[in-house]
């Protein structure tokens, strides 16, 4: 049992990049929580796309023993988030289950807008927060600028903001006993009725569902019977665990303390993220809040390239649903494709890592069709109808008019490129809301659609910034715009997974640059193959790819030209006869390629 005075629960915050990863293995590296030489860059991040993107796209936690200056022993337990956009739905769970947080900030790039975006989550949740300046042996590194980047733009003291170097080690010591001097001791009732909260869960192939808890007040102990108070299910504990990364088993957590228990779980889906976990027999009389449920807010189908694979899809699909609670899905199918899914993600990236998933993990090849948004179609019966699937457009007769999703977008951009950034948002239907200064870098607040944004926005973005621009967003609501459905006919059949809702100014542009890459990406046929982009029956673009063809004069030694002429008419006719059974292959990569636009 540890004193709950003697107890500190943080997690580390920062914008992509700024180093919270590798402060967190400096932390485990310096306590010795884990052997010399189990050590490895990124300990935390556990997934393979993970350490080869280098990004956190799990929230991970580990408990460290820290014996203090002051002679006491902590137990410290630390909650390494996510930075990037798509994922700041790990980081609001995080917040919940800890009291503090350390702000890191790269002390050459300082302030970024997933920083100010993840420090407001902090500071909704009531942390206690502890700046601290990172990659401070850099020789571009400008500390006292950036603290008062930091007191202007984000408003939380920083005077006292601690300098270190996660990388070389430096100023590591004082981080640790900061965590213990300044941030607050969690309270919690060890006589109360047990009262947990389910932070996340995972699926281990031997354990079955691994579940991450926050414990409020009360003890839970191995063996006893607990109930999830949003779903009535009851468990009976089978191990108690704490990540020190890996499981060590121990008999019992008491209020404030963090671990891991498994109860023969089969489905994750029987555990609520943000459910309160008690005992069967003496309940809690209220539960706690909870989070707010994950709004998928980018929709695309997934197809296996292979139709007898859709079983195996179907069975993975629902494993990496078990260990991510934002990702939703459910069946569709599809004239060109065949059954599929159609999923929703919190983002480009967060289907990016879904898709890299499924095809790492389970080994499955996939099309992912063009991602689309949620738009909302008001039609002239007065029904509100959501379309996920711009395939599932009902006729235009019956719509009165389409409102669309719309973002705030926060970006922070160095000087020079603030005019290329201004023009980008221009081109995508943007509406400038606020151009400020946070210290000498111009804040851009835009109000752009996200239909726009979800296409190659960041990457043009980070292209006409090379690189320095940081982006965040967050939805604001709907608004009505001259909408229309695009198809993509080839060979005259419309190939359901290319269509897509754009604005009918760009519409044409948008067709022409399609037809133009799928001119490149089909292979030619033995039959000449029409590519065409057309609203209703309206063709704006068009492009053909000739057909391959054999040289049957080639026999012909001089002679009639009737004899060239029969041979080529008959030809012909095969052509024709051939164009009109003729199926045309697309090869997944054509799909894959067509769907990322560039401007």
């Amino acid at each position: 049992m540890t004193d709950l005075s003697r107890i500190r629960n943080f997690s580390i915050v920062a914008h992509i990049d700024h180093g919270k990863s590798t402060l967190a293995d400096r932390l485990i590296q310096l306590t010795g929580t884990v052997a010399e030489r189990d050590m490895k860059a990124q300990l935390l991040d556990a997934m393979d796309i993970e350490r080869e993107r280098g990004i956190t796209i799990k929230a991970n936690s580990v408990r460290i023993d820290y014996p203090a200056q002051d002679g006491q022993t902590y137990v410290l337990n630390l909650i390494d988030t996510p930075g990037h956009v798509d994922f700041a739905y790990e980081v609001s769970r995080s917040m919940r289950a800890v009291e503090g947080s350390l702000l890191v900030v790269d002390a050459t790039q300082g302030v970024e807008a997933q920083t100010l975006a993840n420090v407001y989550q902090a500071i909704d949740a009531g942390h206690e927060i502890v700046p601290v300046l990172n990659k401070i042996d850099l020789p571009a590194a400008e500390p006292a600028r950036i603290r008062e980047q930091i007191e202007d733009v984000i408003g939380i003291e920083a005077h006292d903001a601690i300098e270190i170097s996660a990388k070389t080690g430096l100023g590591i010591p004082d981080v640790l006993e900061a965590i213990v001097q300044r941030l607050p001791a969690p309270k919690g009732d060890r006589d109360a009725p047990l009262k947990a909260m389910l932070v996340d869960s995972w699926y281990d192939s031997y354990l079955g569902v691994v579940v991450l808890i926050r414990v409020m007040d009360g003890v839970i102990r191995k063996g006893d019977t607990i109930r999830m108070m949003k779903t009535q299910a009851t468990y009976k504990l089978d191990t108690l665990a704490v990540l020190k990364p890996a499981m060590t088993q121990i008999d019992e957590l008491g209020p404030g303390e963090i671990g891991v228990f498994t109860a023969s779980i089969k489905q994750v889906r029987d555990t609520r993220v943000g459910d309160t976990i008690t005992h069967e027999k003496k309940q809690t009389a209220t539960a706690l809040p909870g989070f707010k449920p994950s709004v998928p807010v980018v929709f695309c189908g997934l197809f296996p390239v292979d139709a007898n694979d859709f079983e195996d899809l179907r069975d993975a699909i629902e494993k990496l649903a078990l260990n991510d609670a934002s990702f939703t899905y459910e069946m569709e199918t599809s004239a060109a494709l065949g059954f599929g899914f159609r999923c929703g993600f919190l983002g480009l990236l967060h289907l990016e890592v879904v898709r890299d998933r499924l095809e790492r993990e389970y080994d499955i090849d996939l099309i992912t069709t063009a991602p689309s948004v949620v738009y909302r179609l008001h039609l002239k019966s007065g029904e509100v109808k959501e379309l996920h699937n711009p395939a599932d457009m009902p006729d235009l007769t019956l719509v009165s008019h389409i409102e669309e999703p719309r973002i705030k977008a926060t970006i922070m951009v160095p000087d020079d490129y603030l005019g290329d950034v201004l023009k980008l948002c221009q081109d995508r239907r943007g509406i400038q809301a606020d151009l400020t200064y946070a210290g000498t870098r111009p804040l851009v607040v835009y109000d752009l659609p996200l239909n726009e944004v979800v296409f190659d926005f960041y990457d043009r973005l980070k292209s006409v910034t090379k690189g320095y621009a940081s982006f965040d967003y967050q939805l604001t609501g709907y608004r009505e715009d001259n909408l229309v459905k695009m198809q993509i006919l080839v060979n005259d059949e419309p190939v359901d997974a290319l269509s897509m809702m754009v604005h009918r100014d760009r519409a044409e542009m948008r067709g022409r640059a399609m037809v133009e890459k799928l001119k490149d990406l089909i292979p030619r046929h033995m039959f000449k193959i029409p590519i065409q982009a057309a609203i209703g029956g309206k063709v704006i673009a068009r492009e053909t790819l000739s057909a391959l063809r054999k040289d049957v004069t080639a026999k012909c030694y001089g002679g009639d030209a009737t004899r060239k002429r029969k041979l080529l008419d008959k030809q012909k006719a095969g052509k024709k006869k051939m164009r009109q059974f003729g199926k045309v292959e697309i090869p997944q990569e054509a799909f894959i390629s067509a769907l990322k636009m560039d401007g």
